[in-house]
C-alpha cells in the first residue's frame, strides 16, 4: 500500500509541474500573440516587444521549460527511487 501511495505523490507532483509548465507555453504562445499589437507599445532592444517575444523571446522560453522540466524530473526521480541512470545531476 505505501508503494502504491509513493506512486501517486510521484505522478501528482509531475501533474503539477506538466500543468504549470503548459501554463506558461499557452501565454507565451497564444496570449502574447493575440496581444501583439498592443504590446507594440513598449520595446525591447529597439524592437516592438509583440515582435522581439516571437522572434527571440518565445522560442528562449521554450528552452527554458524544456530545461526546467528536465532538471526538475532528474531530481524527482532521485527522490522518488526511479532513477535510470545513477550519476544523474
Amino acid at each position: 500500500m505505501r508503494l502504491a501511495q509513493k506512486h501517486r505523490d510521484y505522478w501528482l507532483r509531475n501533474l503539477k509541474l506538466t500543468a504549470a509548465l503548459l501554463t506558461i507555453w499557452f501565454v507565451v504562445t497564444f496570449v502574447v500573440s493575440y496581444f501583439a499589437r498592443d504590446l507594440g507599445a513598449f520595446t525591447v532592444l529597439g524592437f516592438p516587444l509583440g515582435f522581439y517575444m516571437g522572434a527571440q523571446g518565445a522560442p528562449l522560453i521554450y528552452v527554458l521549460i524544456i530545461w526546467w522540466y528536465a532538471r526538475y524530473m532528474n531530481h524527482l526521480d532521485r527522490e522518488y527511487g526511479v532513477s535510470e541512470v545513477d550519476g544523474d545531476e
